[in-house]
C-alpha cells in the first residue's frame, strides 16, 4: 500500500535550500497533506520562499537543527520528516571541521531524539555519493549520520513508531557549484578549468531526487539506505557539449576530491539487494528481518557501484539537452 501524504503534517529540515524548495513544489502539487514545514537558518531565503509558493498549506519555522528544544517543538504533531540540512561546501568544511561536526553529525542526532519524543511516524536522511570511502570532512560527517540514521530504529521502545532510513544519491544536475553553471560561465572566457581530464561523476535531476525519495519514503520499514541507478557522465563529454573548441587547463584534483564517485561500496554489497530502479542495503543489526521488504536479487561478492564501471553513461545528446534546459531556465 503506497504512503499516503493526505492530511499529513510533513518537515522538511533544510526546507529553503534547492532539494526542500523542489519537494515542497511536487508534494503540493501532486498530494494533499495538511501542512509542509520548512525548517532552516535564513529567514531572507524563508521569505522569498513564501512569495514564490503563496499556499496556505506551507509553515515556515527559523531554526538550526544544532538546537534541539527548537527541533522538538517544530516536530510537534508532524508525521514524517525528510532530513536535508546540512553543510556541504567541502573546502570550507575542511577549514571549519567543527562546525561541519556540529551541524551533520550532531544536529542529526537531535532530530533523531526530537523525532522519537514526538512520535514521528517515518523520518528520512538525505546523504551523499560523499559518504562512501569517505576522503572529506563533508563525506565523513555524512557517514556518521547514515551510521545514526540506521542505529536509530534500535532506540525506538515499544510504545513508539519512530522508523529511520537513508537516501543516499549523487550530484543533483546544475545545483550550485556543480559543473554546468561553473563551464558555461568559464565559456565567456574561451578557457575551461578541469581538475582532470578522467574524472567521471553520477548524475541525477532534482526532479529526480525528489521522487526517488519519495519512493523511498513509502518503501522504508526502517534501517535501510536506499540507492538509486542513476547515469555516469565523463566530465570531457560535458566540456565538449558546452564548450566545443575552448582552451582546457587541467589543474589537478582539489583537496577532499575523488577522480571517481562510488554509491556502493564493495563492503556493503554482502548485505544489499538490487531491484529495477534501485540498491537497497540491508542493516547489519540483529532488528532488520528478512521479510521486511521483499524481492530484490542479493548482490554479487566483491560489487561496487561506481560511477567509472556504470553501465549507464549520458550521451552527449542527452547532455545537450540538459545544458539546453538549463540555459532556458526549465526544469532539468
Amino acid at each position: 500500500m503506497a504512503l499516503d501524504f493526505e492530511g499529513k503534517n510533513i518537515l522538511v529540515t533544510g526546507g529553503t535550500g534547492s532539494f526542500g524548495q523542489k519537494f515542497v513544489e511536487v508534494v503540493l502539487k501532486e498530494h494533499n497533506p495538511r501542512s509542509i514545514r520548512v525548517f532552516s537558518r535564513g529567514e531572507h531565503a524563508q521569505w522569498e520562499m513564501a512569495q514564490k509558493f503563496q499556499d496556505e498549506r506551507m509553515r515556515f519555522l527559523i531554526g538550526d537543527v544544532r538546537d534541539k528544544e527548537r527541533l522538538s517543538r517544530a516536530m510537534n504533531d508532524v508525521d514524517i520528516v525528510v532530513h536535508a540540512a546540512a553543510l556541504k561546501q567541502i573546502v570550507l568544511g575542511e577549514y571549519n571541521p567543527l562546525e561541519v561536526i556540529q551541524t551533520n553529525v550532531m544536529g542529526s542526532a537531535n532530530v533523531i531524539d526530537a523525532a522519537i519524543d514526538n512520535n514521528v511516524n517515518r523520518v528520512l536522511f538525505i546523504s551523499t555519493d560523499k559518504a562512501v570511502n569517505p576522503v572529506n570532512l563533508y563525506g565523513g560527517t555524512k557517514l556518521c549520520a547514515e551510521r545514526l540514521f540506521v542505529q536509530a530504529n534500535v532506540y525506538v521502545g515499544q510504545n513508539r513508531r519512530t522508523k529511520f532510513a537513508v537516501a543516499r544519491y549523487g550530484n543533483v544536475v546544475g545545483s550550485r557549484g556543480s559543473a554546468i553553471p561553473l563551464f558555461l560561465e568559464q565559456k565567456k572566457s574561451g578557457r575551461i578549468t578541469v581538475t582532470d581530464q578522467r574524472m567521471t561523476r553520477f548524475w541525477i535531476t532534482l526532479d529526480q531526487g525528489v521522487r526517488f525519495v519519495l519512493n523511498s519514503l513509502d518503501r522504508m520499514q526502517g534501517g535501510e539506505v536506499f540507492v538509486p541507478k542513476i547515469p555516469s557522465t565523463k566530465v570531457m563529454d560535458l566540456v565538449d557539449v558546452i564548450a566545443p573548441g575552448a582552451e582546457v587547463d587541467f589543474i589537478g584534483i582539489r583537496q577532499g576530491e575523488k577522480l571517481h564517485e562510488i554509491l556502493l561500496a564493495e563492503e556493503e554489497s554482502r548485505h544489499a539487494r538490487e531491484f529495477d530502479s534501485f540498491f537497497l542495503v540491508e542493516p547489519e543489526f540483529s532488528f532488520w528481518k528478512a521479510e521486511s521488504i521483499t524481492g530484490g536479487i542479493r548482490i554479487q561478492e566483491k560489487f561496487i557501484y561506481s560511477s567509472d564501471s556504470n553501465s549507464h553513461w549520458l550521451t552527449k545528446e542527452e547532455l545537450q539537452e540538459i545544458v539546453r534546459l538549463y540555459q532556458g531556465g526549465l526544469e532539468v
